[in-house]
């Protein structure tokens, strides 16, 4: 049966002096809640993201012993549907909960009344004690907080009588598999069957588990309550730091405005460790709608599991496990600056994005004005740059609080100097992002490297003789550059201008010059860095024959070399045909460097063999750099060549036609019908001087007067 309650003090009570007066041990007053959803009810209680509709709650005095009156509230929830399950476990329809109160009068007179229960049993503060810790964490918490609601400090602290239960009697079951009917069975407590008012049995029941347990030996009982953190901790993230797997969830789905502040709100009621929320950024350096979340404990990841499709705004968010080590790969850090820059606390966290590059601490602070003051002024700015320190545009600024970040939000598309900028919020995990990512990135980036490299008649070495522009204009030429260099043109080595294309054969707004010394690229870079052309800034740093080469060698396409993608007026075919790649000879003592793998498949061979004339014996270089892309009269080579040719080849081939400064091209599957103008439109990107028409020479065949290999290549 249930503990009867207690009887009443005799005439003149003073229950405040009774309480002194007990020697028992025991905590202060506690409140015995319970509460139910219109949804899931036990373990997946708001594991649905349903409404509060029901709470039942009684005080009690554990060191005196005495409880107080019990209450019933129902709770009037925007969807008034409920669940086959709630609706068979509580008796109720959504006609009674109709009349009910909203939640955030329910509260408030649920705060009344309680004060009223425990100034009638002797005053003091007062603790929740629930049976688990769903309601508070995982309904009333994260409800609060969808619809706006303060709560009073006494909801962020509680005790849960399961945790509890299982601090006395450790060799029952595990504390989440406990239940208020278990845990009376295992004491062998008589419970009142004929109760059937929902919620009422539930409260009794804990009640009597609470005093039956204050009976026994108390030792740490009631003395370690469970907390809810009121406010999200940020803070940086180390790479060395170790970061448990059991306490990281994957938040997919976020809007690409969230900040860690949403994030945390979205878990509300949980506690997510100091720097937990790490956003996640793409390729370009922008969110991409994910998030890594690190909680302080593995029961609190549990808790993060159910909210697997809960609602941010009108958007629906999945919630997956993840991994320490994605964590720290996301949100860790080595970078002192980084973490001084996050050593302070409290602070917010905006990220300003599209700043001149000329653009200082002071220019920033003048952009968002007096009325939001960076926290320690210049200090309180980082500014973003490449490894060689080169700015990036981006920064991030540090706010007292969230009033002064709200208005420099205001600023945001604000203009500084000629450029817009934009502002967001971010976090300590987007701020290791973000120089991870450029401290990362090499010092000349390179792109995809060819399936089989070609060797540049470069030099190797490590001295600093070129120079890199940066920035130039798309259409910038050749005799554009010769003009920007001014005077120092004439320090060039010959074919000494390489422009850089992108991977989609465009202009990438780079190029590089050789120089005769390292002494002159020097003065080239300082007399020109910064110089303007057509209306845009050049920058120009010197850089060694080494890094050039990186940059020049990835640019090649992966099948070899790449039909030229730029078009000269006069010269320029309507269409453009795709330059079929031919197989090469390679010399030895090339082939020994590349696995065999890497290299080009061999040419189809008939079973009588055909000897077939390759490229010209005196072209053992390829010539061709990247100034073949664009007209350049002194520094453009004349001829491109591949490898040695074969002695039975240059047997078999007429004499005048390898004596010419060309080179011989092999066609293989060319269909019977096919005409002059089938044969030239193959080589559309490369134009032929019209006089010299004589013959396509495959080798052991009378010649035919088709084709003859060109004294100059021109490339459109």
């Amino acid at each position: 049966m249930t503990p009867p309650p207690p009887q009443p003090p005799p005439s003149g009570p003073n229950p405040a002096a009774d309480s002194a007066a007990d020697p028992r041990p025991g905590p202060g007053p506690l409140v015995v809640l319970f509460g139910a959803t219109a949804g899931a009810l036990g373990q997946d209680l708001g594991s649905d993201e349903t409404d509060l509709i029901l709470l039942v709650w009684q005080v009690m005095e554990p060191r005196s012993r005495q409880v107080g009156t019990l209450h019933k509230s129902l709770v009037r929830a925007e969807a008034a549907a409920l669940s086959p399950q709630c609706r068979e476990a509580s008796g109720l329809s959504a006609d009674s909960l109709a009349r009910a109160e909203p939640l955030d009068k329910v509260l408030q007179q649920f705060s009344q009344l309680v004060s009223g229960d425990v100034a009638l049993l002797g005053g003091g503060p007062y603790m929740f004690c629930t049976d688990g810790q769903q309601l508070l964490r995982q309904v009333l918490h994260p409800e609060a907080s969808r619809k706006n609601l303060v709560l009073p400090d006494t909801f962020f602290s509680f005790y849960d009588l399961r945790r509890e239960f299982h601090v006395q009697h450790p060799s029952t079951r595990p504390a989440r598999d406990l239940t208020v009917a278990t845990m009376a069975q295992d004491l062998g407590l008589e419970t009142d069957a004929t109760e059937d008012d929902f919620g009422v049995w539930e409260v009794k029941t804990m009640v009597a588990v609470i005093l039956h347990l204050l009976d026994g030996p108390s030792g740490q009982l009631f003395s370690k309550p469970e907390v809810v953190k009121q406010k999200y901790e940020t803070g940086p993230c180390s790479k060395a730091d170790v970061v448990d797997s059991e306490t990281v969830v994957r938040a997919r789905g976020l809007p690409w405005q969230s900040s860690d502040q949403d994030v945390a709100r979205f878990f509300k009621g949980l506690n997510i460790a100091r720097g937990g929320v790490a956003l996640c950024l793409n390729a370009q350096g922008r969110r991409n709608g994910e998030a890594l979340i690190r909680f302080v404990d593995s029961e609190q990841r549990d808790l993060a599991l159910q909210r697997h499709k809960h609602h941010m705004g009108v958007r629906y968010i999945e919630v997956y496990k993840a991994t320490g080590e994605e964590f720290v790969k996301i949100a860790g850090g080595t970078s002192l600056e980084v973490a001084r820059f996050l050593s302070r606390e409290d602070q917010v966290i905006l990220r300003l994005r599209g700043l001149p590059f000329s653009a200082g601490p002071a220019d920033v602070l003048g952009f968002l004005g007096p009325e939001c003051p960076v926290t320690g002024g210049a200090d309180g700015l980082l500014f973003v740059r490449h490894p060689d320190g080169r700015p990036t545009g981006d920064a991030f600024a540090l706010f007292a609080c969230e009033e002064l970040a709200q208005a420099a939000l205001r600023r945001h598309k604000g203009t500084l100097g000629k450029r817009y900028i934009e502002l967001f919020r971010s976090t300590a995990a987007e701020v290791q992002q973000v120089l991870n990512r450029y401290a990362s990135s090499p010092l000349l980036p390179t792109l995809t490297a060819p399936l089989l490299p070609i060797p540049f008649p470069l030099a190797a070495g490590t001295g600093r003789d070129c120079v890199r522009l940066r920035g130039l204009p798309y259409t910038a030429t050749i005799e554009d550059i010769l003009s920007f260099l001014g005077e120092a043109a004439a320090d060039i080595r010959p074919h000494g201008v390489h422009m850089v294309l992108n991977q989609q054969g465009r202009p990438s707004g780079d190029a590089f010059i050789q120089m005769t010394s390292a002494e002159r690229a020097l003065a080239a870079a300082q007399r020109c860095h910064k110089k303007a052309m057509k209306e845009r800034y050049v920058e120009v740093v010197p850089c060694s024959t080494e890094e050039m080469s990186h940059v020049l060698m990835g640019t090649l396409g992966r099948s070899g070399m790449s039909p030229p993608p730029c078009k000269l007026p006069c010269l320029s075919p309507p269409t453009y045909a795709t330059f079929q790649a031919t197989p090469t000879l390679i010399p030895t003592e090339t082939a020994a460097l590349y696995p065999s793998s890497a290299l080009l498949p061999a040419a189809r061979v008939p079973a009588a063999p055909t000897p077939v004339a390759y490229y010209p014996g005196p072209a053992t270089q390829l010539y061709m750099n990247y100034t073949a892309y664009y007209p350049s009269p002194p520094v453009s080579p004349t001829t491109v060549g591949y490898l040695t040719t074969p002695p039975a080849a240059l047997a078999s081939a007429p004499t005048s036609v390898l004596s010419q400064p060309g080179a011989l091209v092999r066609m293989q599957g060319v269909p019977y019908t096919a005409g002059m103008k089938d044969l030239l439109s193959i080589f559309q990107a490369y134009q032929l001087a019209p006089d010299d028409y004589t013959s396509l020479v495959p080798v052991g065949d009378p010649p035919r007067t088709v084709l003859q290999a060109p004294k100059e290549w021109v490339c459109l």
